[in-house]
């Protein structure tokens, strides 16, 4: 493992709208899920090499004194640019600690991840739930791990983040799905939404909250090309077809989806408003209602 210096870990979000997170925080730099979609491999936030995973040195000392420092407790997001459960977390624990050290300065904490790892964590998660919020949000894109494997080449199958879904719901853990990107001419089909609620539903998650389309940028778009012609040969072309050089390339499906995801969700009593999850999974500990951020149909 390589080590990079860090001065600051912990910093105040500026959205907070964003599951309702008053702080960020990545120990990790970079990811080798090798997702082919992922925003973070974007230009934009100039993470070098990013295919190799590297821990910030002396990450816990740094996280433990800027958590003495902070004058409000809150929500601490991680998992927004690198997985805070690599293949790496297993051996060095330093999101495991993180956590009890969140736990012993009364913060709660959102997780963003595509790994069953996160299960190992449980005995935390159920302490700091006592005194904080906490919200578990798996990535998953696809119910067919066939699929998956092609898009997401390195992480746990579909099927096994379920798991962890339930085993964290049994728990008394919230605990949800990300179904984010649902990607055009992929994924964007009927058999999968209706797949993923009704999966989700038997695994207890609480809420799914979608994104039909994916986002693509300088770096982001190039790559995502290559392991396209890789994966699904011919469907480049349809993509610079239909999008050229957007950013935004919401699926040519999205309203009738998002109709039949909002019909199903209701069906099963599975939150996918923003404003209702941040709302569900802070209940009882004093928050304010947050300003939201609005995706389609939201």
């Amino acid at each position: 493992m390589q080590y990079i210096p860090a001065k600051t870990i912990v910093t105040k979000t500026k959205n907070t709208s964003w599951f309702g997170t008053d702080y960020n925080m990545n120990i990790y730099k970079g990811c080798c899920h090798g997702c082919i979609y992922c925003d973070s491999r974007s230009d934009c936030y100039r993470v070098d090499h990013f295919d190799t995973v590297r821990a910030k040195e002396n990450a816990l000392e740094i996280i433990r004194d800027e958590l003495r420092r902070k004058i409000k407790t809150g929500v601490i997001g991680t998992g927004s640019m690198s997985d805070p459960y690599n293949p790496f977390e297993k051996e060095l624990n330093l999101t495991r600690h993180a956590l009890e050290l969140a736990d012993a300065f009364q913060f709660g904490i959102a997780i963003a991840t595509k790994s069953s790892l996160i299960t190992r964590d449980i005995d935390i998660l159920q302490t700091m739930k006592e005194h904080s919020p906490v919200i578990c949000k798996i990535t998953i894109t696809n119910t067919d791990d066939a699929v998956s494997g092609l898009i997401e080449p390195n992480t746990d199958s579909s099927s096994k983040r379920f798991e962890a879904i339930r085993k964290l719901s049994e728990a008394g853990i919230f605990a949800g799905i990300l179904f984010m990107p649902v990607l055009p001419f992929i994924n964007d089909n009927k058999e999968n939404v209706i797949n993923m609620v009704q999966l989700a539903k038997e695994n207890g998650a609480r809420f799914i909250y979608p994104a039909f389309g994916v986002t693509l940028r300088n770096n982001q778009r190039e790559y995502f090309y290559e392991k396209l012609d890789e994966a699904f040969p011919g469907l480049k072309t349809k993509y610079i077809s239909r999008y050229g050089d957007r950013y935004q390339c919401t699926s040519p499906n999205a309203r009738e989806l998002y109709r039949l995801f909002a019909h199903e969700c209701e069906k099963n009593h599975i939150l996918y408003h923003m404003k209702d999850i941040i709302a569900s999974y802070k209940s009882g500990y004093g928050y304010n209602q947050l300003s939201l951020f609005n995706f389609i149909g939201d």
